[in-house]
């Protein structure tokens, strides 16, 4: 696909909307006690961070800006951090909270959020840990959004021993979690008898830090295509789980998922520096990764995200549509331009409160009324790290 060049423009980077994106704030019932543990949350209910990049971060400083949750304690592995008060790098969060090299030398917590992977095979023994302390387990991981479809015996462990536990692990994000799964299922009552969705968005990828050297923004055209055949810049991971999990929603029984390789489309001329990460003039500032899902060697789900260290000007379709094909009555929807960083610090900080009250094992956001995520009044600026 032909790289596009860059639009010279004096707008303000996408990356300033931090400032629109809220979490929210309420508070658990205090009669509420959690099923088949031996923990009862008799106030807000106490979060363990587990992984402090910058999701992490985030999201705790989020449900610390509630009364909903309380921030006890976090866990990373990283020399630095390891020892040091939670408030130096998340103010505001009580004094007698630290940071601990591993989940055994963590404080007790009723929940759980753990943002270090995307990969279910990886974070399958963080949840295991977590479960046998008696937290219910929240986590940004993207296999795990649906990791019945490619991860069923993984998926199968995880759900048997949140069972027996009495707790619940829960999958979440902006994608997979409600973009192009959620969503659209919801989108979708509006009609009958879908016979196709079509997706299209793209994500600024600004906020974000150590997952960005998967998409290879940075790189030469050259640099790309050698870690590309690496297996070293693999693009989104979760496409597969989004649509297993749109597909699941609808009914239908899929004889394949593609997702396609990744394709750089659109170099920088200047110099484009984001919170994480600069990028030099002549390097790619944007990829382009597709999906689709088929019955019967037709594609009944498509989708496609531009993601990108974005700068206003840019040549590419700002923000997202969402159509829906069906004889009854064909839906199209759109959306300004997401921010997928705040999106996702913004799923994650509404839906931990709720987790409690749902019923125990590997739960998917598809399985949760829709008020158990919502964002509430009285909502406080997310903060950004």
């Amino acid at each position: 696909m032909e790289v596009l060049e860059e639009v010279v423009s004096t707008c303000m980077a996408s990356s300033n909307v931090a400032e629109l994106v809220t979490p929210l704030t309420y508070s658990l019932s205090p009669s509420w006690t959690g099923i088949g543990s031996d923990m009862q949350i008799e106030s807000t209910p106490r979060v363990l961070l587990v992984g402090l990049g910058a999701v992490g971060r985030a999201v705790g400083a989020a449900i610390l800006s509630s009364s909903r949750c309380v921030v006890v304690g976090a866990v990373d592995t990283a020399p630095a951090l390891v020892g040091a008060p939670l408030s130096s790098i998340i103010p505001g969060v009580g004094e007698q909270a630290s940071i601990a090299a591993s989940i055994a030398d963590a404080p007790r917590a009723d929940i759980a959020f753990v943002a270090t992977t995307s990969f279910i095979h990886q974070v399958e023994p963080t949840i295991h840990e977590l479960l046998n302390r008696g937290m219910h387990v929240v986590s940004i991981c993207e296999e795990l959004g649906f990791g019945f479809y490619d991860h069923d015996v993984i998926a199968d462990r995880i759900d048997v021993k949140a069972r027996q536990e009495g707790l619940v692990v829960l999958g979440t994000g902006c994608n997979p979690g409600i973009l192009m799964d959620t969503l659209p299922l919801a989108l979708s009552s509006l009609t009958l008898d879908v016979k196709s969705v079509s997706m299209r968005r793209s994500a600024d990828m600004s906020g974000y830090g150590g997952i960005l050297s998967k998409f290879g923004f940075g790189l030469t055209e050259q640099e790309f295509v050698e870690l590309r055949e690496a297996k070293a810049v693999i693009g989104h991971v979760g496409f597969r789980e989004s649509i297993a999990a749109l597909a699941d929603g609808l009914g239908w029984r899929l004889d394949e998922i593609v997702v396609e390789e990744p394709q750089p489309v659109l170099l920088t001329k200047g110099r484009r520096e984001a919170r994480y990460i600069t990028l030099e003039p002549g390097t790619i500032a944007a990829i382009r990764h597709s999906v689709y899902g088929a019955v019967a060697g037709r594609k009944v789900i498509e989708a496609e995200i531009n993601f990108g260290i974005f700068e206003c000007g840019d040549p590419l379709a700002v923000g997202g549509t969402w159509r829906i094909e069906s004889d009854f009555q064909a839906l199209e929807f759109s959306a300004g331009l997401l921010d997928s960083y705040l999106s996702t610090v913004a799923v994650a900080a509404n839906v931990i409160p709720s987790v409690p009250e749902l019923s125990p094992g590997l739960r998917t956001m598809a399985d949760l009324p829709v008020k158990r995520f919502a964002a509430l009044s009285k909502a406080m600026p997310v903060a950004t790290f």
